[in-house]
C-alpha cells in the first residue's frame, strides 16, 4: 500500500528486503528513507559501465538497469566507499554546496533500487588495535596441541 503514513519503529530483514515495523506492518525496502549520514558503497552485484553521459549502472541480482547521467555522480558513487556517509562523499568529490540536495536525491533513488547499499564502517587496521586478551593468539600454547 503506498501513501499510507505509520508511525512505528523500523527494525531492519536484510534477508527479505523489506523493513517489518513493531506491529507486522512490512515496508518494502524501496520505501524506506534514504540516511546519508550512514555510510554507503556500490552494491557487491553492480557493474558500471562508461558512457559519454555518465554511466549505465546495472544490477545483477535484481536485473535493473539505471542511468548516471554526469560523470561528477559517478565519481561520487565510486568514492562512497571511502567516506565515512554522503556528505563527505560530496565534499570530497567537490560537488558545489547548492548541488547536494540534488546528488543525495539521486543517491536516494539509487539506494531504492539497490544500487548502492549501507556499508558497515571500516574496522580499525590490526596495527591499531590496542593490544587486547587476544594477543598472541595465533600462537599455540603449549600442552593443548
Amino acid at each position: 500500500m503506498r501513501g499510507v503514513l505509520i508511525d512505528a519503529p523500523l527494525v531492519t530483514d536484510s534477508a527479505a528486503g523489506t523493513q517489518p515495523a513493531a506491529e507486522g506492518v512490512t515496508i518494502p525496502r524501496d520505501e524506506v528513507p534514504f540516511d546519508p549520514s550512514l555510510p554507503w558503497r556500490k552494491s557487491p552485484s553492480v557493474a558500471l559501465r562508461p558512457e559519454p553521459f555518465g554511466a549505465l549502472v546495472y544490477h545483477f541480482g535484481n536485473r535493473k538497469l539505471s542511468f548516471l547521467k554526469s560523470m561528477p555522480l559517478v565519481a561520487v558513487v565510486k568514492a562512497l566507499q571511502d567516506h565515512p556517509d554522503v556528505p563527505s562523499t560530496l565534499v570530497a568529490c567537490e560537488v558545489p554546496a547548492a548541488q547536494h540536495a540534488a546528488y543525495v536525491t539521486a543517491l536516494a533513488t539509487l539506494a531504492r533500487s539497490q544500487m548502492i547499499e549501507t556499508r558497515t564502517p571500516v574496522p580499525p587496521a590490526t596495527s591499531e588495535l590496542a593490544a587486547g586478551p587476544c594477543t598472541g593468539a595465533d600462537q599455540p600454547e603449549k600442552g593443548l596441541l
